[in-house]
C-alpha cells in the first residue's frame, strides 16, 4: 500500500478512478450508495493518515470525537437555553485544538500529538456548526451526517470550506441524471485543469523559476529588479499551486455528486481589493465574512462602541484581517500581511466614498478599469511578497 498526501501524485488519481467506478455508475442511475461512499472515504483517509502518518490518523480520530461530542452537547443545551457565555465557551473549546497546534511551536513543543493535515479546515466547519446551532438554523443534529461532513475526504486537506446545510442536502438526495452528467463533465474538466495548474505551471514557477529569481534577488541585495521578479513569480506560483489543489478537490467532489463551492475565480483580474477577496480563496474569505466580520459588526453597532459607522467598519476590517494573519501563523510577516490587507480595504472604501461624491469629475471607462486591475494586481502581489517572508531574508530580520 502506498501512503499519499491528497493529490500529491498521479497515483492518487488512479486510486480515485478505480474506487469511483461504483459511485459513478450508481449516480448515473440516479442513486447514491452511502455505505460504499463511507468505505471509499475510510480508504482515502487511511492512505493519507496511515503508515508513517499514523499519529496524524490517531489525532484526527480524537479530534472528530471531540468535535462531535461538543456539537451534540451544545445542540442539546441549545434546545432549552441560550446563554452567551456557554456559546463562547463552546466556540473556544472547538478552536482549542487548532490554537494549541498554532501556539505550540513558539515554546518549541512538538504539536504532532494533536495536529494533522487539514485541522484548520475541520475547525472552520466545526465552529460554523456551533454558530449555526446557536442561531437556530440547525434544526436537527445527526451524528452520522456531521461526521461525514467533517471528514469529507476530497476537501479535508485544504478546503474549500463547505457549509453543513448545503452538504447535508446533497448527502441525503442524489442529483438527477441530467444534473450528474453536468457535474461529471465539470468534475473531469476541473481535475485536468488542476493538473495544468499544479503539475505544470505550479512546477515551472515553484521548482524551476522561484529558486533562480530568489538567488538573483539575494545577489542584487536591497530593493531591486530581482525582488520585483521574485514578487511576480511567487504570487503566480501561490495562485497556480493552491488553485490547482482546489480544482482537484472540487472536481473530485463533483464526481461524487457533491457541488462543493469553488475557491478561485480569476482573482488577478479584480478591479479593487474587495473584489479580489470575493474571488481569492472564496470559501475562506466568505467564512470569515459571515462568521467573524458580520457578527463583530453587529455587536459593535448594537452596543454603539463607536459613533461613526465608518470607524466601526474599519475597526472590523483590522480585527478580521489580524485574525486571518494570525491564523496563517504566529510570525511577523503573516500578521503584517493581514494588517496590510485591512489597510488596503479601508483605503478602497475611502476612495469609493470620494468617487461617489465626485462621480461627475472622475472618468469611468475601459482605460480606468484596466488601470484599476493593474493597481490591484500589484497591491496584491506586494502582499504576497510580505506573506512569503522573503523581505525578512533580504534584510536579515528574524523569521519569527
Amino acid at each position: 500500500m502506498k501512503f499519499l498526501t491528497p493529490y500529491e501524485s498521479p497515483v492518487y488519481f488512479i486510486y480515485i478512478a478505480i474506487a469511483f467506478i461504483p459511485i459513478i455508475i450508481q449516480l448515473l442511475r440516479g442513486k447514491r450508495i452511502i455505505w460504499y461512499q463511507n468505505l471509499v472515504t475510510l480508504f482515502f483517509l487511511y492512505i493519507s493518515f496511515g503508515g508513517v502518518n499514523r499519529f496524524q490518523g490517531i489525532a484526527i480520530i480524537l479530534y472528530v470525537v471531540w468535535q462531535v461530542l461538543l456539537g451534540a452537547a451544545y445542540f442539546r443545551y441549545r434546545q432549552k437555553k441560550n446563554n452567551s457565555w456557554v456559546f463562547y465557551g463552546t466556540v473556544l473549546a472547538g478552536i482549542a485544538p487548532l490554537v494549541i497546534v498554532k501556539v505550540a511551536p513558539i515554546w518549541q513543543i512538538n504539536p504532532t500529538f494533536i495536529g494533522f493535515l487539514g485541522i484548520s479546515y475541520l475547525t472552520f466547519k466545526a465552529v460554523q456548526m456551533i454558530m449555526e446551532i446557536r442561531d437556530g438554523i440547525i434544526k436537527e443534529f445527526h451524528i452520522g451526517r456531521y461526521i461525514q461532513f467533517l471528514i469529507f475526504f476530497p476537501t479535508i486537506s485544504s478546503g474549500p470550506i463547505d457549509r453543513y446545510r448545503r452538504f447535508e442536502k446533497e448527502l441525503t438526495t442524489a442529483p438527477t441524471q441530467n444534473k450528474y452528467f453536468e457535474l461529471l463533465s465539470k468534475g473531469i474538466h476541473n481535475i485536468f485543469l488542476g493538473c495544468l495548474y499544479k503539475y505544470i505551471l505550479g512546477y515551472i514557477l515553484g521548482a524551476q523559476l522561484l529558486p533562480y529569481v530568489k538567488e538573483f534577488a539575494i545577489n542584487q541585495g536591497g530593493v531591486s529588479l530581482g525582488v520585483l521578479a521574485y514578487m511576480y513569480v511567487y504570487s503566480l506560483y501561490l495562485f497556480f499551486d493552491f488553485a490547482g489543489y482546489s480544482l482537484f478537490a472540487v472536481g473530485t467532489s463533483y464526481l461524487m455528486g457533491y457541488e462543493t463551492p469553488i475557491n478561485f475565480n480569476k482573482p488577478f483580474l479584480s478591479p479593487n481589493i474587495k473584489e479580489f477577496w470575493n474571488r481569492w480563496h472564496m470559501s475562506l474569505s466568505f467564512w470569515f465574512r459571515d462568521y467573524v466580520y458580520m457578527r463583530l459588526m453587529f455587536t459593535l453597532m448594537k452596543k454603539k462602541v463607536f459613533k461613526s459607522r465608518i470607524t466601526t467598519s474599519n475597526v472590523g476590517y483590522f480585527a478580521l484581517f489580524l485574525l486571518m494573519g494570525v491564523w496563517h501563523g504566529l510570525t511577523w510577516y503573516y500578521i503584517v500581511y493581514g494588517l496590510y490587507h485591512a489597510l488596503l480595504i479601508c483605503i478602497n472604501d475611502a476612495w469609493l466614498r470620494f468617487k461617489k461624491k465626485h462621480k461627475e469629475q472622475i472618468p469611468s471607462n475601459k482605460f480606468t478599469q484596466a488601470f484599476a486591475i493593474f493597481i490591484t494586481f500589484h497591491a496584491v502581489c506586494f502582499s504576497f511578497l510580505i506573506f512569503s517572508g522573503f523581505i525578512g531574508t533580504l534584510i536579515g530580520f528574524p523569521m519569527r
